[in-house]
């Protein structure tokens, strides 16, 4: 009996209810305590789960760590916002994209995010990896595929589409990100973001349009 029960939960489909309310728990715990002041305990009671619950879910600290970079990013940037679509001009899907990553890194969330990575870098360089992976790389990888989709349909001219979609974010952090980071000014506002966007999707297509007319 023991063993059919124990097949039955093997099977048995995970809450996404207890996924996301420990996912948010773990944000807020790496947040405020650092990775490794963050136990698997802790997430557990503030998401009010067992811990058992958790590792059904996550098999491991890293593994929690990353699927939380990973649920802030897609939340804000989420994979159908990098989908071409051509019955639109290539500067309104970019605007789109450029605002929303402009939301992304003006929130409160990853400014704190990335000053706890920039703390740990020496102490722990694994954590940085699994940080650059699970965020700005799957940012970085669906913008390339963006851009080669752009490139197919006569929109683009851009010989690597690796270095176009990091010089895309480069133009929409710029200096005034590195400002923020480092605590030298509040983060942009959504009237603050508005035209620092648009001027970088205007340098974008300066450098890469096709129809310098868009």
């Amino acid at each position: 009996m023991s063993t059919s029960v124990a097949t039955a939960n093997l099977g048995r489909p995970k809450d996404p209810a207890k996924r996301a309310a420990i996912l948010e728990a773990a944000k807020s715990l790496f947040l405020a305590c650092g990775f490794s002041g963050t136990s698997m305990d802790a997430v557990a009671k503030q998401a009010g789960v067992s811990k058992l619950t958790v590792y059904s879910h996550f098999c491991d600290k890293e593994t929690l760590f990353s699927s939380a970079v990973e649920a802030k990013c897609h939340n804000t940037l989420p994979d159908p916002i990098f989908e071409l679509d051509q019955d639109q001009p290539i500067r309104t899907t970019l605007t789109r994209i450029g605002l929303a990553f402009s939301g992304l890194i003006n929130s409160e969330e990853v400014i704190a995010l990335e000053r706890l990575m920039c703390t740990m870098a020496t102490q722990d360089p694994e954590m940085s990896r699994l940080f650059f992976e699970a965020g700005p790389q799957r940012t970085l990888t669906a913008m390339e595929g963006l851009i080669r989709h752009a490139i197919q349909a006569g929109l683009l001219n851009i010989q690597d589409a690796k270095r176009g979609a990091e010089n895309f974010f480069a133009l929409l952090q710029g200096c005034e990100h590195f400002r923020i980071r480092i605590g030298y000014r509040e983060p942009m506002t959504a009237a603050e973001a508005q035209p620092h966007v648009e001027q970088a999707v205007d340098m974008f297509l300066r450098a890469y349009g096709v129809d310098q007319s868009i």
